[in-house]
């Protein structure tokens, strides 16, 4: 779809929908025909479950697949549920690379999936799948496929292209031919280039690039986007632990795998327990962003608590409550900072646990640095405003010294912890570092203020 289509996308919706109503099975097909599937699957999502099938009825088995790949996965799911196993087996996954057929059934409830792979004529196919479907999605062996071109290292120049044309025949796209041993181990990378320049008598072996840059299949998918990134790869070939060939994994479908990570560590962050999308049902949003909204009512009824406590301190000097939102915002902000800064490095390996007491060192430091010129900022506002002898001067400047200190200490550590703990360390960016913050900066607030009076 050309840009200026694509911004038109509503009008594309509109003018299916008319031809759905009206039936008109012949211009659909027409106007489907000029679109990428990416473009099709784009529509699908915003039509009805029936009239998504409609659509469907017009396309060909391979665009039907490659537009069923592309849906997103809600949409994806609850179109799905509205077919017969066989139709499922026969008319999307015959057509589609493992890796997406993994994906789609792997959303499936069990009943289902067995239905779907018992229906597969392809024995072989039915059988990379299940194994498939064994590996964690979130590792290399759950995202990889096993479509690739691969030769003997034994093979000479014209056996080699010989095989290399009879696989590709059942093969999308091209992007390394793999070499491996009698045993299927990994072995090397053959070049195109290579088959050009090298003599028609040379082996594989000998041309090949030997010890290819390569993946396990039990390898997380954050370590799998940092070798591609890392080596400007379009493919990487992925490996067991005995180092035979099991499959290979293409930089978009690593990319696919890293924006929906990064969208749910986003919302995790944000205080949203479950990944959810905007056109979710109410009921699910608001299950979805209840649980820490209650968290933080908690943490606020226990800073009101702590407030109520010291009455008698704000009659005396009702000056200090000017400067609660003050203490309560910069503690939140400090531990989100620290917190954002130790969660990235986590997540592009720039911090590991050989380097945790570093990073504590260095973020007391920086603590001590903004701690310094904040309290001399705010010593100097009240100096002005309140005087040198006024309590308000010093029990706030104090405060914000020792509130800034801990916030980045704690917001630091929180997800080194939760990472030695396995908890996904985005949540420490949340709301969990701003509510403990808040009721931990009150009580240094009120502590020092009672101290000083």
């Amino acid at each position: 779809m050309e840009n200026e289509d694509y911004k038109n996308i509503e009008e594309y919706i509109e003018k299916v929908k008319l031809l759905i109503e009206k039936k008109d099975e012949e211009t659909l097909r027409a106007l489907l025909a000029d679109l990428h599937p990416a473009d099709i699957a784009e529509i699908c999502n915003e039509l009805e479950k029936e009239e998504a099938i409609f659509v469907f009825r017009q396309l060909d088995n391979e665009t039907a697949a490659d537009v069923l790949a592309e849906m997103d996965e809600d949409e994806r799911l609850d179109f799905l549920e509205e077919l017969p196993s066989e139709i499922i087996a026969k008319r999307f996954v015959d057509y589609m690379d493992t890796d997406d057929a993994v994906d789609m059934i792997r959303d499936l409830d069990e009943d289902k999936q067995e239905e779907v792979l018992a229906h597969l004529e392809d024995m072989d196919q039915a059988g990379d799948i299940v194994d498939l479907l064994k590996y964690d999605e979130d590792t290399a062996g759950g995202i990889m496929q096993t479509e690739m071109v691969t030769v003997n290292e034994n093979l000479s120049m014209p056996e080699c292209l010989r095989e290399m044309r009879q696989q590709a025949e059942n093969i999308d796209e091209i992007y390394y031919v793999y070499v491996v041993d009698d045993d299927e181990r990994l072995q090397g990378v053959f070049p195109l280039k290579k088959m050009i320049t090298s003599p028609s008598v040379s082996k594989v072996k000998y041309v090949m690039q030997k010890e290819p840059i390569c993946v396990h299949a039990d390898d997380p998918l954050d370590d799998v986007a940092q070798v591609i990134e890392k080596y400007d790869l379009v493919a990487v070939p992925v490996i067991d632990s005995i180092g035979r060939l099991v499959g290979q994994i293409t930089v978009d479908d690593v990319m696919d795998q890293v924006r929906e990570h990064q969208e749910r560590d986003y919302q995790l962050a944000s205080g949203i327990s479950q990944d959810i999308e905007t056109d979710d049902s109410v009921l699910r949003q608001t299950s979805a962003r209840l649980p820490w909204l209650l968290i933080g009512i908690a943490g606020g009824i226990g800073n009101s608590m702590i407030l109520g406590s010291f009455d008698t301190t704000f009659a005396q000097h009702p000056e200090m409550a000017l400067f609660i939102p003050l203490i309560g915002g910069t503690g939140g902000n400090v531990g989100t900072q620290s917190s954002a800064i130790v969660v990235q490095g986590l997540a592009n390996n720039s911090l590991t646990a050989k380097d945790t007491w570093k990073q504590v060192a260095k973020e007391t430091t920086v603590a001590l640095l903004n701690a310094t010129i904040i309290t001399l900022l705010v010593y100097i506002y009240n100096f002005v405003v309140y005087g040198g002898a006024a309590t308000v001067t010093y029990a706030v400047s104090l405060s914000l010294f020792c509130v800034v200190m801990f916030a980045s200490l704690f917001g630091a550590m929180v997800p080194l912890i939760m990472e030695r703990l396995k908890i996904d360390p985005a949540i420490a960016t949340g709301p969990f570092v701003t509510i403990i913050n808040d009721i931990i900066g009150m009580l240094i607030y009120m502590g020092i203020t009672v101290f000083l009076t």
